[in-house]
């Protein structure tokens, strides 16, 4: 009899390393049961294999239209959903020509996404109690901050439609002050 596992298929993006994967789930009059993170299936499917997770860590966000970004970091991130759902518009900001881009996804149970360092990620909640579940191959550092690069989620130039509009949502002061794309410097890569 065979047993039924968790698979995992990738689909290449119009931004050069950012990778979507659809994961199945195995369910019964329990519930379900999914592997969230398998190392060898990813990589299998298309996941780079240099990422090496280091920290895993988990965003609650309490209810719909928790509005998170334009955050570029100096480290790969593989992003997922334990529970709810989210909007994410993923910013492309390292140096050359696709600096400016912009890919869109809507990340549930049964989507994840690798992101490469150097683009930016950021998210909308569309239920409450959205769990947001990201690892990365890097330590997470106050030191390292000066490394980043954001931008102003409600940059027309890099227009993004928001599900939930930004002047409905719940965002931080921090990421309202963002600079414009225009102004934003391009992402230099580290090792």
């Amino acid at each position: 009899m065979a047993v039924a596992t968790t698979e995992f298929t990738a689909r290449e993006t119009e931004i050069p390393g950012l990778l979507v994967f659809d994961i199945t789930s195995i369910g019964d009059e329990r519930g379900w049961f999914q592997e969230k993170f398998h190392r060898a299936k990813l990589v299998a499917a298309g996941l780079p294999e240099s990422f090496e997770v280091v920290q895993t860590s988990v965003s609650y966000n309490r209810q719909a239209g928790v509005t998170r970004g334009f955050h570029a970091e100096p480290w790969d991130k593989y992003i997922s959903v334990v529970a709810g759902q989210v909007f994410c518009a993923f910013l492309d900001l390292r140096r050359g020509e696709n600096f400016g881009r912009v890919v869109t996804v809507e990340i549930d149970n049964g989507r994840a996404v690798f992101l490469p360092r150097g683009v930016a990620n950021s998210f909308q909640t569309l239920v409450d109690d959205t769990y947001y579940l990201y690892s990365v191959n890097r330590h997470w550092s106050a030191d390292q901050y000066d490394e980043y690069v954001f931008v102003n989620l409600a940059d027309p130039e890099v227009g993004v439609h928001w599900p939930i509009p930004l002047d409905k949502a719940v965002i931080s002061e921090r990421d309202r002050g963002h600079v414009p794309l225009a102004d934003a410097r391009p992402f230099e890569a580290s090792a």
